[in-house]
């Protein structure tokens, strides 16, 4: 690779000429040149002068003066002034262990800082959930507390829902539950004091605060009592007895059913009374089946006898006798035959 040449020298700058008319005579000759002829060959090199080669010194000419000396001695008597590093207005103090540990400290307080500044908001929106989560605890644990204390005791019974039962047996028997916390009624208990009573088919419990339980009874609907040796047992439709008497029961029929309470029969007759309206069910006396197909009752005050075949349609069939019986009365009719709701025989 050549190297680049070098650049064009500058104009060499010249000394001002000395005044020579103020020399005297008898110190310098008048013929002296005071710009020899070698600084001009300086000035007329290739690389001016200083610009020589890093391995060739420039010699320079001390022509100034009352005497010319040479290159050499020029040199040896100029300064040679050498780079150095720059010097510090003051050196650092010795640093200590302690200094160190301070500062350290200092520097962890400050990030401490930013990093407590930058978490602000998320730091308040944590306590926010926090302080809402304590107290949704505290309020459960404060209403479960006192719901399990004393304050919330059972101190009254009250029986709902009873029409031949009667009410203030049932709440005789559920007297052991005073006392209770509402909460820690122990249902068992009460299902076990209420098996004593036949009518009871199904119960809830309903607590009131602070101090009342309510007891929500659905009593058996009696069908009609069956004829037996030890008298008439009145039973539902289900086929629980609900009582014996010795003599058929008011305001219930007498049934005849072919095969007992464990027949289809019974089955039938037992969906068919349930699906009679209220009315025309107390007029009724008798009632009948022989098989699952069979069923027919009596109204008891004209002796006018129903027929009303299978179980099937018996809301459709309830509602064709209802309104026949509106139309022409029992007293002046003698069978009723609504097995086929669409077309109803009257006679």
């Amino acid at each position: 690779m050549r190297r680049p040449g070098p650049l064009p020298a500058p104009p060499p700058r010249r000394a001002p000429a000395p005044d020579v008319a103020a020399w005297d005579d008898a110190d310098e000759p008048a013929d002296i040149d005071p710009w020899p002829d070698e600084m001009d060959a300086a000035a007329a090199a290739p690389n001016g002068p200083g610009r020589g080669d890093e391995d060739e010194p420039v010699e320079f000419y001390d022509t100034i003066g009352p005497m010319a000396r040479r290159p050499s001695e020029v040199i040896a008597d100029t300064p040679v002034r050498r780079p150095a590093d720059p010097v510090p207005d003051a050196l650092p103090e010795q640093v200590g262990v302690r200094e160190v540990w301070a500062a350290a400290r200092a520097r962890r307080k400050a990030l401490r800082a930013e990093v407590r500044r930058f978490t602000a908001r998320q730091r308040r929106r944590r306590r926010i959930w926090l302080g809402a989560g304590i107290a949704v605890a505290a309020l459960v644990l404060g209403t479960i507390g006192a719901a399990y204390s004393p304050l919330f005791a059972v101190e009254r019974v009250r029986v709902v829902g009873t029409a031949g039962l009667d009410a203030s047996a049932v709440e005789a028997a559920l007297a052991d539950q005073l006392g209770t916390p509402l909460p820690l009624v122990d249902s068992s208990e009460v299902k076990s004091a209420l098996v004593a009573f036949p009518l009871v088919e199904s119960y809830t419990l309903e607590a009131r605060p602070p101090h009342e339980l309510v007891v929500r009874v659905v009593e058996r609907t009696p069908v009609g009592a069956i004829a037996s040796a030890a008298g008439y047992t009145l039973v539902d439709a289900a086929g629980v007895a609900l009582a014996t008497t010795p003599e058929p029961p008011e305001g219930h029929p007498v049934l005849d059913i072919r095969g007992g309470v464990s027949s289809r029969a019974f089955t039938a007759a037992g969906t068919v009374f349930r699906s009679l309206p209220d009315d025309i069910r107390a007029q009724i006396t008798e009632l009948s089946a022989t098989t699952a197909s069979d069923v027919r009752f009596v109204l008891g005050e004209t002796g006018t006898t129903v027929v009303w075949g299978t179980a099937d349609d018996s809301a459709r069939k309830a509602i064709v006798l209802e309104t026949a019986m509106a139309q022409l009365p029992p007293d002046g009719v003698d069978t009723y035959d609504v097995s086929s709701p669409g077309a109803i025989v009257i006679s």
